[in-house]
Order: structure tokens, then C-alpha cells, then sequence
């Protein structure tokens, strides 16, 4: 501790390579925020193109006069900002920056432990993924562009440099921003595991553990399984790129001259991708359904219904997303036979998703609900698996999937149940915790603006977008009114963008609101919530190892709210059991 205590005084220890695990959430939380509001604005940027295809906004060319010459997006680099808008957000934002915030907070915090396994790893960890989103930019600026190959980079075009002008530099700057993310996500995960394995404090039993800690468990699980998988992907790309070999290259022709190739296959690719592409669904969603129940149980003030079951449904989705990439394939020649294999395993993941959407239900059900902003977030993350999840039975079903494949159908699924339900509990985590993180209170009132704004602008985006898919419209075009079929969709298009640009406003008063709560919010009180975990009962005041003299001990589990006979509606993991009381963890 002495050591620490050095460096505490120290600016370049204390803000910038500090291994304090609560430092290291605050680097993560602004790094991730940054990038998504990068991302962010990308969207807006290619969705003007999208809404009023071939008019100019004279704002783009002011701010990027060579992408946007005469105010249009160029064809070109719309496409590349689809790809990093794509990529920022599944990564940079969902997975860094809702993970690396969260997990590194709580999983001390709400264990009992003064600080995680490995502090220089867990610096390692964010400065990699700072490395790694600062490559990511860089390639906005170098020549042809950044990678414009789509958020999944499919060879042919990632793999032939001269294929188009966003498969050059660009594109390997985005496989090498890649593999220092998968290094960032690879330190941090096994330090979290390590850390909720061997550091929890005195009584903390693996079933008083509260459900967050299990989320965060098994997503660094799932991250440790399935990230090397794409780090082998892009290595064979590179080497492709780079070296003349040919994993994934066969019979190419470029300007009706055949390439020295062969014996390669681009679904190669896709297996190794999705491989990881699936569990990166979960990798986000876990999380945030993790945070979901501990804020949906502190303001139900209610223990969360069926414990157990949701520890089971955590698993259960875990082990069974590591079964479903076909899905992803189903039109690239697939065997029919193996398609009804991925078919069943899709539909199989509905078992363990529906229990924690009855569970969530039930726990709000009859409960003395408190609507904070944390918990009106939570809820409309409730609403957002649910409606996205219904979509997912149309793509996990072969021969309904081909049907919508590669249209704005998938394009709405997934926003709804992997963007916005990530998002939805990020931010709800954000409002709850945030007096943890800065010591103070957020404004309620714009909070609760923030919330409206988005919920239905959300909704507004992505609900429309399923019937642009049914009617045929193509994700990724640059333009639709090539096709006289789709003509009478201008006006749907246009819906989509005007609420898009509301949904970013909204995100614009959320920023404010950090910003401002940071230096000018009222002091919080040690347990704002009146909750019942572990991270409530160290100091508002950060010190380098969280409680000053003993770690409390625990002796209940995470959830004993409204407990009959108790003098107050909350009883902490710290309170010892009354002569007579059960245990309820057991």
C-alpha cells in the first residue's frame, strides 16, 4: 500500500497509468463514450445520404470538403462510414466501453477486494484498447480512406489491396487496431476471471454473488474463448493482404486479369468471424442484462425472482451461442442439413432469453417501483429484447432468413436487440453507478428527458426498418432510388433519418449531462439507492484499495429487499443474520 500511497500524489500515476481498477472504469468509460460518440455521428453523417439521396448539405463539405465534395457523400466514403460506424460501435463502445467500465468498478467493489488480480495488467488492458481506438482513427486519414469493406470485412475486398480505394492502407490499419483490441479484451478478461475466482472477501459464496458479477464473469469467459478465433482471422487476411498467400483468395479476377491464386474460400473467412460474431452478441448483451437486474431489483425494491435460474440462463445462453454462427451463413451454400442443425440451436437460445425477460417481469411485478432514470433504461431494455428477440425467430429459421437476408430486416433485428439493448444498459448502469464513479448525483430531470428522446427515436429508426426489409431494400446501398421498385420507400427513409438526428440530439443532452454532474452535481450520499451491495458501503471519496482498515464481511446474499419483520425495506450483505433468520442464498 505504501507504494501506492506514493503514487497517488502523483499525476501521471494517479489519471493517466494508474492501476487503480476505479481509475482504469473512469479511462475506459471516457475512451468508450468518445469513440461511441464518433460512431455516432457517423451514422447521422451516411443517414442524410440515405434520407435525401443526392442532395447537398453544404456542412458536410465544410467539415470534410474531400469526402463530401459539394456536399454529398461520395459512394465511396458512405461505404466507409457504414464500416467504421459498424465496427466502432460493436467494439470500441459495447464491448470496451460497457464492459471495461462496469467490470472493472464493480467486480472489486462488489467482491470485497481491495483492488483486481493484476493492476499493471488491467493498465495494459486499457492502454491497448486506447492504442488500438487511436489506429482505428488515424485511418480516416490516411490515403483512399479507412476500411470500407462493411463491419464484418468479407475478403475479396479486404483482402486484395487494390480492390477498391478503402481496401488499402485503411484496411490494414483496421487489422491492426483489431488485433491490439483483441490483446486489451484477452488482459482484461482473464484478469476478471482471476480476480472473481480467488479475491472474493470472507462469506462472499459464489451464490451471494450478485448477478452482475456473474454477468461479467461469464462475458470474460466468452471473450477468452472466442477473441483469439478472430485474431487468427485477421492474421490470415493479413498474411493474404501482405504475403501472397491465399487462405481465403481463389480465382480472382481484377480488369479481366486472372490473379495467381487458388485453393482459397472466402467462407473460410465468414466461419472464423462469426465464430467469434455470435458470442460478441452475448459478449454485449450479458452485461447489460447483468446491470439490468441489479437496477431493476434495488428500484422493484424487491429480491430478484428466480436467482438461480438466471445464474442457469447466463450459462445456458453462454454454451449455446458458441453453437449458432451458421446462422450467419445460411445463403452461402450451406448443407440443408446443417442449416436445420443451426436452425434448432438459433431457436434453442429463446429457452434461456425468455427466463430472464420472465424473471425481470416478475420482479417488477407488484413491486414498490421507484422510476429513477437507471431504472426506466432498464426497463426499456426489458422492452428492447423482447421486440428484438421476436425478429430473431424470423432470421434464426433458414428458409425464412434467405428470404430477408442482407436487407434493412437484419439491419432493424439487430439494432433493436444487440445495439439498443446494449446501449439501454450501459447507459442505465451509468445513471446508477455514476455516484460511485464521480462522487456525485446526475440531474434527474434531464435524465428523464434523455430517456423519452431516445426511447422513442430509437423505436422510430428501427421499427420502419423492418418493413424497408420486407419490401427488398439492400443494407449497405449508397442510394435506392437506382430501383424504380423502391420509390415509393423514399418517404419511410426519410422518417428514419429525421429520427436519427433527434436520437443524436438526445445523446448530445446524456453528454452535457456527465459532463456537468462531474464538477457541478450535488455531493451523493454513501448509498443513494438504499441498496443492499457490497460497493455501497466503501467511502464516496476514492482511496487506493476501497475500504479503509477491514474488508467487510458478508452474510447474506445480494437481494434482501422488503424482507418480512426487517426494520427497513434494504438489509446490506454486511448484516450479520438475526437468531432465527434464513439465508436466502441458499
Amino acid at each position: 500500500m505504501s507504494a501506492h500511497a506514493h503514487n497517488d500524489n502523483d499525476f501521471l500515476f494517479k489519471y493517466i497509468f494508474s492501476t487503480d481498477h476505479k481509475m482504469i472504469a473512469k479511462q475506459f468509460f471516457l475512451t468508450g463514450s468518445i469513440m461511441g460518440l464518433v460512431g455516432m455521428l457517423m451514422s447521422t453523417f451516411f443517414r442524410l445520404q440515405l434520407g435525401y439521396p443526392g442532395t447537398s448539405f453544404p456542412f458536410l463539405e465544410a467539415i470534410m470538403p474531400n469526402w463530401a465534395p459539394d456536399g454529398v457523400l461520395s459512394p465511396d466514403k458512405y461505404l466507409a462510414l457504414v464500416t467504421l460506424h459498424g465496427t466502432i460501435m460493436v467494439f470500441f463502445l459495447l464491448t470496451a466501453g460497457l464492459s471495461g467500465t462496469f467490470s472493472n468498478l464493480l467486480i472489486p467493489l462488489q467482491l470485497g477486494a481491495r483492488d483486481m488480480a493484476s493492476g499493471f495488467m488491467n493498465m495494459l488492458s486499457y492502454w491497448f484498447f486506447f492504442l488500438s481506438s487511436c489506429v482505428m482513427m488515424a485511418s480516416l486519414f490516411v490515403e483512399g480512406g479507412p476500411a470500407s469493406g462493411g463491419w464484418t470485412i468479407y475478403p475479396p475486398l479486404s483482402a486484395l489491396p487494390e480492390a477498391i480505394p478503402g481496401s488499402g492502407m485503411g484496411m490494414t490499419l483496421w487489422i491492426v487496431s483489431m488485433a491490439l483490441f483483441i490483446v486489451s479484451s484477452l488482459l482484461g478478461s482473464l484478469n476478471y476471471i482471476v480476480t472473481v475466482f480467488n479475491l472474493r472477501t470472507k462469506g462472499m459464496t459464489m451464490t451471494r454473488m450478485p448477478l452482475t458479477i456473474w454477468a461479467f464473469l461469464i462475458t470474460a469467459v466468452l471473450g477468452v474463448l472466442s477473441f483469439p478465433v478472430l485474431f487468427s482471422a485477421v492474421l490470415l487476411l493479413f498474411f493474404d493482404r501482405s504475403f501472397g498467400t491465399s487462405f481465403y483468395l481463389s480465382d480472382i479476377y481484377i480488369a479481366g486479369q486472372a490473379l495467381e491464386v487458388e485453393g482459397g474460400s472466402p467462407i473460410l473467412y465468414e466461419h472464423l468471424f462469426w465464430f467469434l460474431g455470435h458470442p460478441e452478441v452475448y459478449i454485449i448483451l450479458l452485461p447489460a442484462l447483468g446491470i439490468t437486474s441489479e437496477v431493476v431489483a434495488t428500484n422493484s425494491r424487491k429480491p430478484i425472482f428466480g436467482y438461480r435460474a438466471m445464474i442457469g440462463s447466463i450459462l445456458a445462453i453462454a454454451f449455446i451461442s458458441f453453437l449458432v454462427w451458421g446462422h450467419h451463413m445460411f445463403i452461402t451454400g450451406m448443407n440443408p442439413f446443417l442449416g436445420a442443425v443451426f436452425t434448432f440451436t438459433t431457436l434453442l437460445v429463446a429457452i434461456p432469453s425468455a427466463v430472464k425477460v420472465f424473471n425481470y417481469l416478475t420482479t417488477l411485478w407488484k413491486g414498490n417501483i421507484r422510476f429513477t432514470t437507471a431504472m426506466l433504461f432498464a426497463i426499456g431494455l426489458v422492452s428492447t429484447f423482447i421486440t428484438g428477440g421476436l425478429t430473431g425467430i424470423i432470421l434464426g429459421d433458414s428458409a425464412l432468413d434467405i428470404n430477408v437476408h442482407d436487407t434493412y430486416f437484419v439491419v432493424a433485428h439487430f439494432h433493436i436487440v444487440m445495439g439498443l439493448s446494449g446501449t439501454f444498459g450501459m447507459i442505465s448502469g451509468i445513471y446508477h453507478w455514476f455516484p460511485k464513479l464521480f462522487g456525485r448525483m446526475m440531474n434527474k430531470n434531464l435524465g428523464y428527458l434523455h430517456f423519452w428522446l431516445t426511447i422513442v427515436s430509437a423505436y422510430g429508426v428501427f421499427f420502419p426498418m423492418h418493413f424497408l426489409g420486407l419490401a427488398g431494400v439492400p443494407r449497405r446501398y449508397y442510394a435506392n432510388t437506382e430501383f424504380p421498385i423502391f420509390d415509393n420507400l423514399v418517404d419511410i427513409n426519410e422518417l428514419v433519418t429525421v429520427f436519427a438526428i433527434l436520437a443524436a440530439a438526445a445523446q448530445g443532452l446524456f453528454i452535457f449531462n456527465v459532463f456537468y454532474s462531474i464538477f457541478f452535481g450535488p455531493k451523493a450520499p454513501q448509498n443513494p439507492w438504499k441498496a443492499t451491495t457490497l460497493e455501497w458501503t466503501a467511502p464516496v471519496e476514492h482511496l487506493h484499495g476501497n475500504w479503509p482498515g477491514e474488508i467487510p464481511e458478508v452474510h447474506r446474499w445480494a437481494y434482501d429487499y422488503s424482507k418480512p419483520g426487517a426494520e427497513e425495506d434494504f438489509i446490506p450483505q454486511t448484516v450479520p443474520l438475526a437468531e432465527g433468520e434464513e439465508d436466502s442464498s441458499h
